[in-house]
């Protein structure tokens, strides 16, 4: 027990160092939770191999799939069936058969080699997702096809870890005279309990749909009894409790028929997707499932070979770097194929070329299943863990390369504007589009430009007529009517250049331009307004705005009195906006300025003042 305890107190430690200082660096918390292992086990020697660590961390593991299950609505894989099954679908087994084959290149039995495909096809959901969503690349279009193959990913785990156990030798199981399934005695060990233990064939088969049918429909018609009863209690513990009871039950139901845990949990979490408990399903597992996945990636980290590496670095290397151009050959021609242009095509390939956690979990079920050697396993290890380590550059050689992209472009003849207007809208992303529409809906007409060649285009399929160019260059301000424009609306994605132009304009015109102008959050208002812009919008602000209004009109307020509190933060924040512009330093962070601190805190009582003043008033009426 001493040392139960002292091992997980070594590892949790190293985790709550290791992985902030991971996280900070970009590196993303996968990589923080390996990096603990190899400190903790190869580095140092702090911790050696618990069997009862293991067991605790590959529970992880099987609480991840049940949570991806609840993510998955069958409604939803149906309607994204084109891209998981097309591309997501081709990226699998394009990548097995392609690695299946290197493999046996160098001399791997086809079991094995197919293993292997399986696998290093999977790349690292954890590292990606997270990437994309800090660099806010998700919802661009080779964003969305990357989580897409993600997506498909993960769900192939699942048949992965079904069909891994054929490819072993037969150690496993034994056929009777009389058709009798039987284990060697070292896995009747440790399946004492097994429900299929010397049954026929056709037994094993029927106790196993039995025991998935009863998963499913205890899905669908007892879960929702369940809560209800417990909810009488009201006890919050309750509710975890009977979380973590639906996935250690079903996963032990999975092991009475010999059949990987994490397959029924998954199934499980499907049938639950649609569940009005399924929120609270996730909230209650969540916690659970970080803490041991991170236990299982730590242990993964303890048990790589350093003496493995450092025997043969440079092949161990050269190995990683292979498979990564391997996987991006395969992923340039599918996004080329699936209509994937430029930085899009370029952020999937890079985005996906590695190997991913997944690789871990499958090499540790492959080793316990005989499907792999320790060598083979150990060399794996190394190669995903490589691969995933060079993730982070690869990103940023992708920003690299998107720059040079923007400056190839930028160097593309900019179009002659042979047009004037009294409004002119720089910039046509989702912001401008629907202030060009609304203004022209109301029979005003517009000058656009833009700096993407592509954005322009789509608007000429649409029918709307734009300019590509450079809307911060003078020549084509003026060209497109600057000297007589009354109106300047300037939508850009940089803040940088949005200043620029503003403060441009600001000089060309003075006061008799009025200049319109996005920001992205309240430091670039400030800036805006140095810069001489009029009206700024900042984003997400009157989203939000209306947001709160629908939650007052919920909790009470009337529609009218709920409207009035909107108008009045509306206007009041726009005051303190203005004030507050007035002490902001730009040398001096918001936190560290102490007459800005001050005024805040005034301006922020006057506001609960208004807000209630206005509420009294309406009230009264």
């Amino acid at each position: 027990m001493e040392t139960f305890l002292s091992q997980a107190s070594i590892y949790l430690l190293a985790a709550l160092i290791a992985v902030p200082i991971a996280s900070r660096l970009g590196l993303g918390s996968v990589l923080g939770y390996l990096a603990a292992g190899i400190l903790i086990g190869p580095v140092f020697g702090l911790v050696t191999a618990s069997s009862d660590l293991q067991h605790f961390a590959e529970f992880g593991v099987v609480m991840m799939l049940f949570l991806i299950g609840l993510e998955l609505e069958p409604r939803t894989l149906w309607d994204m069936r084109h891209k998981l099954l097309g591309l997501g679908g081709l990226q699998i087994v394009l990548t097995m058969a392609a690695v299946t084959a290197a493999s046996m290149m160098l001399g791997l039995a086809w079991e094995t080699a197919i293993a292997v495909g399986m696998i290093l096809a999977l790349s690292s959901t954890a590292i990606v997702l997270q990437t994309l969503t800090e660099k806010g690349l998700i919802q661009t279009a080779g964003g969305r096809s990357t989580f897409s193959v993600l997506l498909t990913q993960d769900i192939a785990v699942i048949p992965m870890l079904v069909l891994l156990p054929l490819l072993a030798g037969p150690t496993v199981l034994s056929f009777g005279p009389d058709g009798s399934i039987s284990r060697d005695l070292e896995d009747a060990a440790h399946h004492s309990m097994s429900l299929v233990e010397g049954l026929p064939g056709w037994g094993v088969a029927l106790v196993t749909l039995g025991v998935i049918g009863a998963i499913i429909l205890g899905g669908v018609y007892l879960v929702g009894p369940l809560f209800r009863f417990i909810h009488s209690a009201h006890l919050r513990e309750m509710y975890t409790a009977l979380a973590l009871l639906i996935v250690i039950g079903i996963a032990f139901l999975m092991i009475l028929v010999g059949i990987s845990p994490a397959l029924g949990t998954f199934l499980a979490g499907v049938v639950l997707a649609n569940s009005e408990f399924r929120h609270e399903l996730e909230s209650d597992i969540q916690p659970f499932k970080g803490l041991l996945l991170g236990l299982f990636f730590i242990t993964v980290g303890a048990g790589i070979s350093f003496e493995t590496l450092f025997a043969d670095p440079l092949t161990l290397t050269a190995l990683a770097l292979g498979l990564m151009f391997l996987k991006g050959i395969i992923l340039f021609i599918l996004g080329k194929a699936f209509g994937l242009k430029d930085r899009d095509e370029w952020l999937f390939t890079l985005g996906l070329a590695q190997a991913g956690e997944f690789g871990f979990v499958l090499i540790s079920f492959s080793l316990t299943q005989g499907v792999l050697t320790p060598a083979l396993s150990e060399i794996l290890l190394l190669v995903i863990a490589l691969s995933m380590l060079l993730t982070p550059l690869f990103f940023i050689f992708f920003e690299l390369l998107t720059r040079s992209m923007d400056d190839t472009e930028e160097t593309l003849p900019h179009d002659e504007i042979d047009d004037t207007a009294p409004v002119i809208i720089a910039g046509v992303g989702r912001f401008g589009q629907i202030v060009n529409r609304m203004v022209q809906s109301t029979g005003f007409k517009t000058v656009v430009m833009d700096h993407n060649m592509q954005t322009i285009q789509l608007m000429r399929r649409f029918g709307f007529k734009g300019f590509f160019g450079d809307p911060t260059r003078p020549e084509l301000l003026h060209a497109a009517g600057l000297d007589t424009a009354k109106v300047l609306v300037v939508a850009l994605d940089s803040p940088q250049s949005t200043n620029r132009l503003v403060a441009y304009a600001r000089k060309t015109r003075g006061d008799d331009l009025h200049i319109i102008a996005r920001a992205r959050n309240r430091t670039h208002v400030y800036e805006l307004y140095q810069a001489g812009a009029d009206d700024i919008v900042r984003e997400m602000f009157d989203s939000s705005i209306r947001a709160g209004r629908y939650v007052l009109e919920n909790i009470g307020l009337t529609e009218y009195e709920a409207a009035e509190a909107q108008k009045t933060f509306f206007h009041h924040d726009r005051m303190t906006v203005r004030e507050l512009a007035k002490v902001w330093n730009p040398n001096i962070a918001p936190e560290d300025n102490q007459a800005y601190i001050e005024r805040a805190k005034e301006l922020e009582k006057d506001l609960e003042t208004a807000l209630l003043s206005a509420l009294h008033s309406t009230s009264a009426k």
